[in-house]
């Protein structure tokens, strides 16, 4: 909402952001949580979420600023950056070493993904969102299979 009450970004876009968000995350996290990995379904969803609503939120909010006038120096994208930084804290925290070897790895780059899902679906790119998504269950699963087999 602005100074006035009035909602910028209308309330339905932002629950289907949101929900986008979630649902496209739950994905790569069901994929995890089916390899029985250390961070699955629910902690990929609520990042993918978390990430949507701290971009709604920016563009609303600095959009509210600059009709106020008081927006002069406002950027969204330091939210983009904000994120970024608080979703590698969280994959960081699933990647472990372990007796010289480092494990997870692809579980913390997963949960980078779903964050940058989580944005672009609370920026409105909804459609490029449901690509990258697709993208990385290729992948994540494609992939796996042929590692497996090049062993």
């Amino acid at each position: 909402m602005d100074w006035h009450g009035i909602v910028l970004v209308p309330e339905i876009d932002q629950a289907l952001r949101l929900g986008a968000a979630a649902l496209l995350s739950g994905c790569i996290g069901l994929e995890r949580e089916l390899r029985a990995q250390p961070a699955g379904l629910r902690t990929h969803m609520l990042i993918g979420l978390a990430a949507a609503l701290f971009t709604v939120v920016a563009i609303d909010f600095a959009e509210q600023l600059q009709q106020s006038g008081r927006g002069f120096g406002v950027d969204p994208l330091r939210a983009t950056e904000a994120v970024t930084a608080g979703v590698a804290f969280v994959a960081a925290g699933a990647i472990i070493r372990s007796s010289g070897k480092v494990q997870h790895l692809t579980t913390g780059a997963a949960l980078w993904a779903a964050g940058a899902v989580g944005l672009a679906c609370g920026a409105g790119y909804v459609g490029l969102a449901a690509l990258a998504t697709l993208i990385g269950l290729v992948v994540l699963r494609a992939l796996a299979w042929l590692e497996r087999h090049l062993r």
